[in-house]
């Protein structure tokens, strides 16, 4: 984990874009569609998800319907996307693995 709060440098975005090619970086935000096979697995996701952002103080934007959950991430006070969001990017890709 990063614990510096920076926005990120195109070189360091272009390795994000790899490394994380499930995600979609479009602007200033980075984005993903979970499915579930439940509801209730959905919300199981997305109350994880809530436990590792409450840890960083950097929280997603989500998208709850049924058995899906779309989460964004942006550093609205840098204007951009920041080491922060990357490492809520690899805590959610854990979550849903979990």
């Amino acid at each position: 984990m990063i614990d510096q709060k920076r926005l990120l440098t195109l070189s360091e975005l272009e390795k994000i874009k790899i490394e994380h090619d499930s995600w979609k970086i479009k602007k200033n935000n980075i984005r993903k569609e979970f499915s579930f096979s439940t509801y209730m697995e959905s919300i199981k996701f997305v109350n994880k998800l809530a436990e590792y952002a409450e840890s960083l103080n950097h929280h997603p934007d989500l998208e709850i319907g049924w058995c899906k959950v779309v989460v964004n991430y942006t550093t609205h006070d840098l204007g951009g996307l920041s080491t922060f969001d990357i490492n809520m990017v690899i805590l959610t890709d854990k979550a849903f693995n979990l």
